[in-house]
């Protein structure tokens, strides 16, 4: 995609190596919507296609997929493409309907159906504001008064987001453990999503540990899925908003808590996964970390092992395999791969005033090792 820039490093050099095609974020789609409509409501006449200017000055254009029009409001759609990522919202519609406000009103945002609204504080948007973040809301500020002197309209407008089906796609997202209720975020820092960045899971983690800062929570927890969170819940009777959807960015919720730090960090999830943190690795992700048996053989030996259990872990076919090898011998591996971890996510979080401690369950939710 020509929009994209030439970059030694960092996301565009990214997306030129994976040859992966690059898509437009909600916040690009509801401009292009909002610049669409309100050139409309002034000229009576929808520019099909839309070009808008992104902040790197990128220029797409962007298809109307939605038209419409009357005395007082004019509405334009557009079908969000984003590419090759597997994003959520790819396909779905965005729309702008643009209403006009007396002189001296500005630019005021609405969250119509599908778009959320901020119910709690931590983000970078006061509770009560439709959930359209700060960069998205200057990108529509900037093309509002860009159409305001290129057609003669006075820049003040209302402007009212909306998503087809926003409310049911966001089940699938943070949104509704951030506080962000009744549907999806208008996103996007750059207007471009670069597939497989994986950017989008790394700062919905930051926001995460930012919400559970601003209400006051002392003890968080980084959890690897759905069945690390109910373990903590029950272990520890955590909220919701203290629960971090770690993933297998381990990395990115100890470098992150490093910087804000809160009181307690416990870190959960399943044996395999937590293995890989207590070898050192950060992304726990398969296809970029791997169980490695023969450290977990290592351990065994520590923990009192002999040399004929040591060589039957480091050929044990997976990391349930090996910690059942150990329950028979009455090795606690389990513990030894959570002290381990716990070590590990301590060096990342160096001189941090943060307390670590690590669990380690099984795929039932059982605690098969602590530290």
């Amino acid at each position: 995609m020509s929009d994209v820039p030439e970059a030694k490093g960092g996301r565009g050099a990214q997306l030129k190596h994976t040859g992966l095609r690059p898509g437009w974020t909600t916040g690009a789609c509801a401009t292009a919507a909002t610049t669409a409509a309100y050139t409309a409501l002034l000229t009576g006449r929808f520019p099909d296609p839309v070009t808008i200017t992104l902040p790197k000055g990128q220029t797409p254009a962007f298809a109307l997929a939605v038209e419409a029009h009357d005395a007082g409001s004019a509405t334009a759609g557009v079908v969000k493409d984003a590419g090759d990522d597997p994003d959520v919202t790819h396909g779905a519609l965005v729309r702008a309907t643009v209403r006009l406000l007396p002189a001296g009103s500005g630019v005021v945002f609405r969250a119509g159906p599908g778009v959320g609204t901020v119910t709690r504080p931590g983000l970078p948007l006061d509770v009560g504001e439709p959930a359209i973040n700060p960069v998205p809301r200057q990108m529509i500020r900037e093309h509002v008064a860009r159409v305001a002197a290129e057609c003669g309209g006075g820049g003040d407008v209302e402007v009212t987001l909306s998503i087809d089906h926003g409310e049911e796609i966001a089940r699938s997202t943070w949104n509704p453990r951030l506080g962000i209720l009744g549907g999806l975020s208008v996103l996007g820092t750059t207007g471009i999503v670069v597939p497989y960045s994986c950017s989008a899971w790394i700062d919905s983690i930051r926001r995460g540990v930012d919400v559970a800062r601003a209400a006051g929570r002392t003890h968080v927890a980084g959890c690897t899925g759905s069945t690390s969170e109910r373990t903590v819940v029950r272990e520890y009777g955590l909220p919701e908003d203290a629960l971090l959807d770690m993933g297998d960015f381990a990395g990115a919720v100890l470098k992150y808590v490093r910087r804000h730090p809160v009181e307690r960090l416990t870190l959960c999830g399943g044996f395999a996964k937590l293995s890989k943190l207590a070898a050192g690795h950060l992304d726990l992700h398969s296809g970029r970390s791997q169980v490695d048996k023969g450290f977990l053989a290592e351990l065994a030996v520590r923990g009192g092992a002999g040399p004929e259990l040591a060589a039957s872990i480091a050929a044990a076919n997976t990391g349930l395999a090996a910690l059942q090898l150990c329950a028979g011998a009455g090795v606690p591996l389990g513990d030894l791969v959570a002290a381990e971890a716990c070590r590990q996510a301590q060096l990342v979080l160096r001189e941090a005033p943060v307390a670590v401690d690590v669990l380690c369950i099984d795929r039932a939710g059982a605690i098969v090792g602590r530290s």
